[in-house]
């Protein structure tokens, strides 16, 4: 039996090489990518003046704080948080007009460590 010549084996490996490649392709999944949006831009970002504060103590026990309120302007604010102590609990407000947060919600806030009030607000 005589051994194929250099050429045709060359030949059948390109042959096998083209196959094999076409064949991966093949079995190549697509992926399809929805349009979407990417910007920039920027506002402007004002504050609030907060007026008529208002420390309500509670009528048992006048060392704890029941609630804070305030009157805020622009009123249009939806979300309204305060901190009455550096680094302390934030409280949940309620804006209708004028705002009032309850302090006796997780840790009941007290006279005695209150230091500051921290009010903060978005639209």
């Amino acid at each position: 039996m005589t051994k194929p010549s250099l050429h045709l084996r060359l030949l059948i490996l390109v042959i096998l090489i083209v196959l094999a490649a076409t064949g991966a392709y093949v079995f190549t999944a697509s992926n399809t990518v929805p349009n979407t949006n990417a910007g920039s831009g920027s506002g402007t970002i004002s504050g609030y003046t907060i007026s008529n504060v208002a420390y309500n103590l509670n009528a048992t026990n006048p060392d704890d704080i029941d609630t804070v309120t305030f009157t805020i302007a622009p009123t249009a604010a939806a979300t309204v948080k305060i901190q009455v102590v550096n680094g302390g609990t934030w409280y949940s407000c309620t804006n209708t007009g004028s705002v009032s947060c309850d302090t006796t919600v997780g840790t009941q806030a007290t006279v005695a460590p209150a230091d500051q009030l921290t009010v903060v607000a978005t639209t």
